[in-house]
């Protein structure tokens, strides 16, 4: 945009230059031959416009180029020379000096006024070879060249300072003069060096500018390239991956900044490129059969939702197994909800009640809208992860089911999760079957301990009465997923407050 103004500033200046130097030239000084007098103001040529000299100071250049000068009632002169500074001129007259008389030169020519009367003269044998109109003192001064002065316009005291003397341009009915200084010598030779000189520069500017462009071009078409191939080798870390132990350590720089650590493992901050990176837990290998493993790629290889991490690759090197998953800046939501993290890591009640829509909307997804139920029986503040703007997503597969969409109960052998957390009826068969009502219940704690205040009574009064329905001692009794996702997104004061979990225990 900068040089687009440069080239148009520069072209702009160079056109008023050009339009100011050919005002100055269609006056400029001329003559009609290399001998002749200089013709300048006040004196003209026909040609010229009117302004660039004095009325009746009009000449013209004859076929012999001799300098004219057409007087009314004296006819045509041949001026021969003009002193600007004593405003005098000398000429001849140019009808005198024109005619034919080359071939008489052994006769004698008489020169005779209009009004002379011809019989009163001694002549035999004459004929008249021209008319002439001639002044008077031609005929009876005998003389061949004049003097012609001129008092107006007085430019003699400009000339003779030299300055230049020109007319005014404006719309008086009488001709005014003014006295200005001269362009030093040389300046029309200047001006067209100058010229020469910004047209020369701007076919440079304008050689260096479509190289500029040309160059720009390339080096956009090389960038596209380059971004087109790391984006096609960041798309095939979009599917999850297998790497090599190498790769792992490559990819985090030898295990350099550690993120944190679990019951599982430690999760170290690595990079697939430039601009892809990555969360990379390392398993325990002495913990653990493998099923904790199995159970993460092969749930979350499956799963493509906004509220849900995604896993990037996998490393599965004799003992050594890792998991590639996206990075998250903002790490899990455990460190924003617990006072013993102090007040710098508070959040709003309207960006936590955002944060439960989402983990409840991810949940459902594994509930009802993937390929098989899913439950991820470990749903804990620990395990939600939070994007750069504080989005929700869910994370750690190791504990998941996976089920028939029309298969309402799971069996499982041990109770799975953390305490805490977990429903009653992973611990239980009491309270009924392990089933999607467990995450359910669950969720219930991710609504109850964000409660601490009161600085917003609706959104509290409203996540206190979700949470209540959520941790029903009886699975049937809770409300599903979609349910639960219906009542975040709806008015406080549509929903019902559910009956008393306790008194049912009696």
């Amino acid at each position: 945009m900068g040089i687009s103004l440069f080239f148009f500033f520069l072209f702009m200046r160079l056109l008023a230059e050009i339009n100011g130097g050919s005002q100055d030239d269609e006056c400029k000084a001329s003559r009609c031959s290399h001998h002749g007098p200089v013709i300048r103001f006040p004196f003209r040529l026909k040609h010229q416009p009117e302004h660039c000299g004095y009325p009746k100071f009009e000449l013209s250049c004859s076929e012999e180029n001799r300098t004219i000068l057409e007087l009314p009632s004296s006819g045509k002169f041949w001026v021969k020379e003009i002193n600007y500074t004593s405003q005098k001129s000398k000429a001849e007259s140019y009808e005198l000096r024109s005619f034919p008389c080359s071939f008489l030169s052994s006769n004698p020519v008489y020169v005779a006024p209009s009004s002379y009367s011809l019989a009163k003269g001694n002549l035999s044998s004459c004929r008249k070879i021209f008319n002439a109109t001639l002044p008077y003192y031609y005929i009876y001064g005998g003389e061949w060249e004049s003097s012609m002065n001129w008092s107006k316009p007085m430019c003699g005291n400009c000339e003779a300072k030299g300055n230049k003397c020109q007319r005014k341009k404006n719309n008086s009915t009488e001709p005014e003069i003014e006295c200005i200084d001269k362009p030093a010598k040389g300046a029309p030779m200047d001006k067209m060096v100058l010229t020469e000189a910004i047209l020369g520069f701007l076919h440079f500017t304008f050689g260096i500018f479509i190289i500029f462009i040309v160059y720009h071009s390339n080096k956009l078409k090389r960038e596209h390239r380059i971004n087109i191939q790391k984006f096609l080798e960041d798309y095939r870390a979009l599917k999850p991956s297998r790497y090599s132990y190498a790769d792992i350590k490559k990819i985090t720089n030898n295990f350099k900044d550690k993120l944190g650590q679990g019951g599982y493992g430690i999760v170290y901050k690595g990079k697939l490129s430039n601009e892809v990176f990555v969360a990379v837990k390392i398993l325990d290998d002495f913990k653990g059969n493998g099923e904790d493993f199995i159970n993460e790629v092969g749930t979350m290889s499956t799963i493509h939702h906004v509220n849900v991490v995604r896993l990037l690759g996998f490393c599965a090197d004799g003992y050594k197994r890792a998991l590639i998953y996206e990075f998250l800046p903002n790490e899990s939501l455990d460190k924003f909800i617990f006072l013993a993290f102090g007040n710098n890591y508070s959040l709003g009640w309207h960006k936590l009640q955002d944060i439960a829509i989402g983990i409840a909307k991810g949940i459902e997804y594994f509930h009802q809208g993937c390929d098989q139920r899913i439950l991820h029986l470990d749903i804990k503040p620990h395990n939600i992860l939070l994007d750069h703007n504080f989005n929700p997503k869910i994370s750690d597969f190791g504990l998941a089911k996976l089920c028939s969409k029309e298969q309402s109960a799971v069996s499982m052998t041990a109770a799975r999760g953390t305490m805490g957390y977990i429903a009653p009826e992973m611990l239980s068969r009491n309270f009924g079957n392990v089933s999607s009502k467990s995450d359910v219940y669950s969720f219930e704690q991710e609504v109850h301990i964000r409660i601490e205040d009161e600085s917003d009574i609706k959104i509290a009064k409203k996540l206190s009465i979700i949470g209540l329905w959520c941790i029903q001692w009886y699975p049937i009794d809770r409300p599903s997923m979609k349910i639960v996702v219906g009542m975040l997104e709806g008015e406080e004061g549509n929903l019902v407050m559910p009956p008393n979990p306790f008194t049912s225990m009696g």
